[in-house]
């Protein structure tokens, strides 16, 4: 039998553009004869996968998987709603989710571990759905979020299958207090950001230039008014509250209760608890961001 070198391994994917896994296996089935792999890549489907590489895949999945302490969301995209609704893809995210939950993999390394269920890379998985569904495939992102003591819960907006959806969202609370205690809380607060999208945790984490920006708009609007400097500052400090109580989570208000700010809502708790809770994270995927690693936040 021949030997199925790397350097054979790697010229077949090349050509076919197949997972590593699957090459060494073509070539140990056809005895290193790269012409035969390729037919036998061809009958399983598996080079077709490569062409379908270059196609746009803008639909899909974000899966949401939590408990206790810790958690994690994983975006997989598709190129049809059709294909998002298939129960196979379904099953693979949600399997995606409980992978870089078990491994507390992120995007990379959740593409190198190992799929259990077939003992495959996940990069080569994901190969072999495309082979089978018959569409592009990407897994976009993961992130995954745990504290040593407190919650981590998620929530999926309109849910299309268990804990998937086109919006998931996971929120990290540190606490002297066990997930009973703060996983409802928690929750609410992952429904919050989902409704609302905020653009940071506290005021100190927004972004300085989106500060600055919105600080030299409100000055020149203010000058167009011909009142005075001083006047100008305190109008444009009232301003920058409310630009404050739209950007920064803990003093957005509460879309549970409609009047109550975040952090009252976290302080009211934590005495009621006994201790101090902390937002250290949160991970807003909407389905389709063009920014691969946004709507991430933690805390400083």
């Amino acid at each position: 039998m021949a030997q199925i070198t790397a350097d054979l391994v790697r010229q077949l994917r090349e050509r076919t553009g197949a997972g590593m896994m699957d090459c060494k296996k073509a070539l140990n089935d056809t005895d290193g004869d790269i012409d035969a792999a390729i037919d036998w890549l061809r009958k399983k489907g598996l080079s077709q996968a490569a062409k379908k590489a270059g196609r746009t895949a803008a639909e899909g999945l974000v899966g949401v998987h939590a408990e206790g302490t810790k958690g994690a969301a994983v975006e997989v995209n598709c190129e049809t709603d059709f294909v998002a609704r298939n129960e196979h893809f379904q099953q693979f995210v949600g399997e995606l989710a409980k992978l870089a939950y078990d491994e507390e993999a992120e995007t990379d390394a959740l593409l190198q571990a190992t799929f259990p269920s077939t003992g495959r890379t996940v990069a080569d998985e994901l190969t072999q759905q495309i082979a089978g569904l018959g569409e592009n495939m990407k897994i976009s992102r993961a992130k995954v979020m745990k504290v040593s003591q407190g919650a981590v819960a998620g929530y999926v907006h309109n849910q299309l299958a268990p804990n998937q959806g086109k919006i998931g969202v996971l929120v990290a609370l540190e606490a002297g207090a066990g997930p009973d205690k703060l996983e409802a809380t928690a929750k609410q607060i992952a429904m919050h950001v989902a409704a609302v999208n905020p653009a940071a945790i506290s005021q100190d984490q927004i972004d300085p230039q989106l500060v600055e920006r919105e600080k030299q708009v409100l000055m020149d609007q203010a000058r167009e008014s011909g009142k005075p400097e001083n006047i100008i500052e305190k109008m444009v400090e009232g301003r920058m509250r409310k630009f404050y109580e739209e950007n920064a989570l803990l003093d957005q208000t509460f879309v549970v209760d409609g009047e109550s700010r975040i952090g009252d809502v976290l302080n009211k708790l934590g005495t009621d608890l006994g201790t101090e809770i902390t937002v250290t994270g949160m991970v807003r995927y909407q389905l389709g961001e063009t920014q691969a690693d946004g709507g991430e936040q933690s805390a400083a």
